[in-house]
């Protein structure tokens, strides 16, 4: 079956499954930081920053409950838990290196555009400083 554009992001398409899986900053920054390789929890934490510990693990079961992330745990003393990139979540490497290549190409240009907006109106940066018609 062939999907027409405009309905690529009707209920239970693919495209939407992909946006609901990735649609926060969190899941993309976890896949991100584990592209490098298998990271404990509190690794994570650190490498991650600013995600507090609650937010990590529910982001974490999430992937994992979609087949992007596996939670290996090792029988040790104390035990030891590792979280690594599934296949499936391997996948999505690509698609994210290229967000964030685009969030380095533009993000000056973004935060420029979102500082410089006043009253819900936008204001184009090179004319911040030009008087209003």
């Amino acid at each position: 079956m062939s999907l027409r554009p405009g309905t690529v992001f009707l209920t239970d398409c693919p495209a939407r499954l992909a946006i609901e899986i990735i649609a926060t900053k969190w899941t993309v920054v976890t896949i991100f930081a584990l592209s490098e390789g298998p990271l404990r929890h509190g690794e994570l934490v650190e490498l991650i920053g600013g995600v507090s510990r609650k937010v990590l693990t529910q982001t974490l079961r999430r992937l994992q409950d979609s087949g992007l992330v596996e939670r290996r745990v090792y029988a040790e003393a104390p035990p030891r838990v590792e979280y690594s990139l599934t296949e499936l979540g391997r996948s999505l490497e690509e698609p994210i290196a290229m967000l964030t290549d685009w969030a380095r190409t533009n993000g000056e240009a973004v935060v420029s555009f979102q500082e410089h907006r006043t009253d819900g109106e936008a204001v184009i940066p090179s004319q911040a400083t030009s008087p209003r018609r």
